[in-house]
C-alpha cells in the first residue's frame, strides 16, 4: 500500500499563497552557478535554490542528507558514516551509472574529474562553512558540460574580507560524538581567511566510529590590474562502516538495527585541491574570469556490500583550466568560454578471502586481483551563452556546450575474464572481466533555450527547454563483467523541459516547477548486481518551495515534491531482474518533502521545529518489494548568551521512530540501512 499523504503539503500552499503580513525577506538574492557570473534568482530562467550562509549555520548538519532536506526534489539517502547516495529530480542512482548524473562544484570548479566521479563526494566538500549551496535541478550541461545530467550541486566557499570575524565551536552529542569548528581572518588587512572543521564520531551501531577533518585556506590578492582569490582545501575521513542489515523489516528490531553484519568495513578517504580564481573588468565592459586548478584524492575500502567483499584502491590526479568571458552588447548580454582538462587515474581491486555463498557465487567470484588498470583523459570544451531582454517584461536566452573527451586505457592484468593466474572460473567464466588496451572518445553537443516572462512586480514565469549529458566513467568502460568483452558505450542523454513560475511580495516568496524529461543510453545495476546497458526511463513531477513570514515572530520554509521516475525499455536480463516498461525504477518515492516552523525569541534566539516526509517506494527494478516511508520530526533550539556567544541545542528524531535510510532488495533479501534513533547534540560557540 502506498504511503501518500499529500494533504498537509498542499494547505501548506494555500496558506503561503494567502499570507501577505510580516517582515520582508530577500527576495533579490545573487546566485552564480546559472550563468558563471553574478545574476539575480528572481530573473533566473529556470529553477535554481541556495541555501544561504545564515540557514547552513541554523541547520548545524552533521551530515549533508539534513541540509539538503531543505531542498525540493533532492534526497540524500544517508549510508554508514559520511557515506551517502544521491537524488536530485532523479531515483536514488547505484552502481554503475550511479556517479556521473550530478555535478559537485566547489566555488564553480568540478571536485572530480568528469570521468572519475564518486557516489560519496559530499564527503570531499566543506558543506558545513560553506557561505551558500546552489542546487540546480535537470541539465546543466550547456554551461557545466559532462555530469551535469540530472543536476548541479555548488558549494561556494567564504573569501577573505573585513567582514569576516573570528569564531570557533564545540559540540558533543549521543554515542561520544564530538566536533569542533573555527573560522580564523589572517594578515594585516585580513586578506587571508582559514577555516577548519573536526569531528568524532562512536557511531549508534557497533564498530562503526569516524574521524573527519577538512580545512580551506584562502588568500586574496592583486595581479595584474585583477583580483585573485587563491585556494586551498583538504579534507580527510577515517571511518569505519556499517554495512545492511539483512531480513524483511529488520530495521524494526531493535537489536537488528544496532547491529553490523560486517564489522571489518572501512573506509579511508583523502582529497586536496589547489586553485585560484583571478578576475578583471576592462575598461571596455569585458569581465575576465580565469580558474586554474591542480586536484588530488586517494580511496581505500571494503566492499561490504558485494560477494567476497573485494577492496578497491583508487587514486586520481587532475588538472585543468576555466576560461570565461562575459560583455553586453546593446540588450544582449554575452558569455563565452572554454574548459580543458588532464586526469591519471588508477584502479585496483582485490579479494583477499574466497566468496561465501552458493557455487555459482564462490565459482564466479574468486579471490584475488579483480581489476588493475590506469587511464589518462583529456577533454575540451568551449561554450557561448547568450542572454537578451526584449521588451520590459521579455527575455530569452540561448546556449550551446561542445565537449571533447578522450581516454587513454592501460590494462596491468592478463585480458579477460580468468582469474588473475589465468585459469578459467565455471559457469561460463569469472564475474570480473578485463578489456585490452584500448582508445576511446566522446564528442558531445549539449543545447540550452530558456525564456522568462515578468506578469507584475510579483509574479514571474519561465521555461527551460536543455539537453543534458554524461559521458561513460571509467569504471563502466573498465570494470567489465562476464559477457562484456568490451563496453560499446554512448554518452547519456537527457532531454528535459521545464515550466516554472515565482511569486514574491513583501513576506513571501514561492517558486513551483513542472519537469518533463527522457533519458537514454542509461546503466543501472539490478539485483543481483549486474550491469543493465542502453536503459531508457521517463520522468515528470512537480516541485514546490516557498518561504516567508506568518508573523513577526514565526517563519516557515517548505518544500514538496510529487515525481514519477519508471523504466522505458523492456530487458529480461539473462542472470538478473526483468526490467518492464511503466515500473517504477527502485528507490524513486513519488512523494517527499520537509517543512520548518522557526519561532523568533530574540534577535539571536529562536526555536525551530522540522518535519520530514520521504513516501513509499520499490526497492527493486521488478517492483515486487518496497518500502512504506517514513516521517521525522527534529527540534532545534539556538539562544544567545550575551554578545558574543550562543548555545545551540539539537534533538532529532525526537518520537525516536524505526526507520531506514536506504531500503533495498538485492541477491534474494531485503537489505536496509537503520535510520538514527533519538539523538541529542549541544554546541556552545562563540562569534567575534
Amino acid at each position: 500500500m502506498r504511503n501518500n499523504s499529500p494533504q498537509s503539503f498542499f494547505l501548506l500552499a494555500l496558506l503561503t499563497l494567502t499570507s501577505t503580513t510580516g517582515l520582508a525577506t530577500e527576495l533579490d538574492e545573487i546566485v552564480v552557478t546559472s550563468q558563471r557570473r553574478d545574476a539575480s534568482h528572481w530573473l533566473h530562467k529556470g529553477n535554481i535554490d541556495r541555501i544561504s550562509q545564515s540557514r547552513i549555520r541554523q541547520e548545524g548538519h552533521q551530515h549533508i542528507s539534513e541540509l539538503l532536506v531543505q531542498v525540493a526534489g533532492a534526497w540524500i539517502n544517508r549510508g554508514s558514516g559520511q557515506e551517502h547516495l544521491t537524488a536530485l529530480r532523479s531515483p536514488i542512482l547505484t552502481g554503475a551509472g550511479s556517479c556521473g548524473a550530478f555535478l559537485m562544484l566547489e566555488d564553480g570548479i568540478p571536485v572530480r574529474p568528469s570521468s572519475f566521479c564518486n557516489v560519496n563526494q559530499f564527503l570531499e566538500l566543506n558543506t558545513e562553512q560553506a557561505e551558500s549551496i546552489e542546487v540546480i535541478r535537470g541539465p546543466g550541461s550547456a554551461l557545466y558540460g559532462s555530469n551535469a545530467l540530472h543536476g548541479i550541486f555548488n558549494v561556494l566557499l567564504p573569501e577573505p574580507s573585513p567582514d569576516i570575524g573570528s569564531s570557533a565551536a564545540i559540540e558533543f552529542g549521543s554515542y561520544d560524538y564530538y566536533r569542533m569548528r573555527t573560522t580564523l581572518p589572517l594578515g594585516a588587512h585580513q586578506e587571508h581567511l582559514l577555516q577548519a572543521i573536526i569531528n568524532k564520531d562512536s557511531g549508534f551501531r557497533q564498530d562503526s566510529g569516524e574521524q573527519q577533518a577538512k580545512l580551506n585556506f584562502k588568500s586574496r590578492s592583486t595581479v595584474l590590474n585583477g583580483d585573485l582569490v587563491t585556494a586551498f582545501s583538504l579534507t580527510d575521513l577515517d571511518q569505519r562502516t556499517a554495512g545492511f542489515i539483512s531480513g524483511e523489516n529488520a530495521y524494526l528490531d531493535p537489536t537488528l538495527r544496532r547491529s553490523n553484519e560486517n564489522p571489518d568495513a572501512y573506509r579511508l578517504a583523502q582529497s586536496q585541491r589547489l586553485y585560484a580564481i583571478w578576475k578583471k573588468s576592462l575598461d571596455s565592459g569585458i569581465g575576465i574570469d580565469l580558474r586554474p586548478y591542480l586536484r588530488h584524492s586517494s580511496m581505500n575500502f571494503l566492499q561490504h556490500f558485494l560477494p567476497g567483499q573485494p577492496v578497491e584502491k583508487n587514486e586520481h590526479l587532475s588538472a585543468g583550466t576555466l576560461l570565461t568571458i562575459n560583455w553586453q552588447s546593446k540588450s544582449t548580454q554575452w558569455t563565452v568560454g572554454t574548459d580543458l582538462e588532464w586526469s591519471d587515474v588508477q584502479l585496483l581491486e582485490i579479494q583477499d578471502k574466497p566468496t561465501n555463498g552458493s557455487d555459482y557465487l564462490v565459482e564466479t567470484r574468486p579471490a584475488g586481483k579483480h581489476y588493475d588498470y590506469r587511464v589518462n583523459s583529456y577533454s575540451i570544451a568551449p561554450f557561448l551563452l547568450a542572454e537578451k531582454q526584449l521588451g520590459d517584461k521579455l527575455a530569452i536566452n540561448l546556449g550551446v556546450r561542445l565537449e571533447y573527451l578522450e581516454h587513454h586505457y592501460d590494462n596491468r592484468m592478463q585480458t579477460g575474464n580468468t582469474r588473475d593466474d589465468g585459469s578459467l572460473c565455471g559457469f561460463g567464466g569469472c564475474l570480473y572481466t578485463r578489456p585490452a588496451d584500448r582508445h576511446d572518445s566522446y564528442f558531445n553537443l549539449a543545447p540550452k533555450f530558456g525564456v522568462s516572462y515578468a506578469l507584475n512586480d510579483q509574479w514571474i514565469s519561465f521555461a527551460s527547454l536543455a539537453r543534458g549529458f554524461r559521458a561513460p566513467q571509467s569504471t563502466e568502460l573498465y570494470r567489465l563483467q562476464s559477457g562484456q568483452l568490451s563496453a560499446d558505450l554512448d554518452s547519456e542523454s537527457l532531454d528535459s523541459l521545464e515550466l516554472g513560475l515565482r511569486y514574491r511580495n513583501s513576506a513571501w516568496y514561492t517558486e513551483s516547477s513542472v519537469f518533463v524529461m527522457r533519458k537514454q543510453d542509461s546503466t543501472y545495476r539490478d539485483a543481483e548486481s549486474f550491469n543493465v546497458s542502453d536503459a531508457k526511463t521517463r520522468h515528470y513531477g512537480i516541485e514546490w518551495n516557498a518561504s516567508g513570514e506568518l508573523s513577526n515572530y514565526l517563519h516557515l520554509n517548505v518544500n514538496a515534491t510529487y515525481a514519477v521516475h519508471q523504466y522505458d525499455f523492456d530487458r529480461v536480463a539473462s542472470r538478473g531482474e526483468t526490467f518492464v516498461s511503466g515500473n517504477d525504477v527502485d528507490t524513486a518515492p513519488r512523494w517527499q518533502g520537509s517543512s520548518e516552523l522557526q519561532w523568533h525569541l530574540a534577535d539571536n534566539s529562536h526555536l525551530a521545529l522540522q518535519w520530514i516526509y520521504l513516501g513509499h517506494y520499490f526497492a527493486d527494478a521488478e517492483n515486487q518489494f518496497s518500502y512504506p516511508g517514513h516521517r521525522l520530526w527534529n527540534l532545534r533550539g539556538q539562544f544567545g548568551l550575551g554578545d558574543h556567544v550562543s548555545l545551540t541545542l539539537h534533538l532529532k528524531n525526537l518520537a525516536n521512530s524505526y526507520y531506514a535510510d536506504r531500503a533495498d532488495y538485492a541477491f534474494g533479501e531485503f537489505r536496509y540501512f537503520p535510520g538514527h534513533g533519538r539523538e541529542v547534540f549541544v554546541e556552545i560557540a562563540w562569534q567575534d
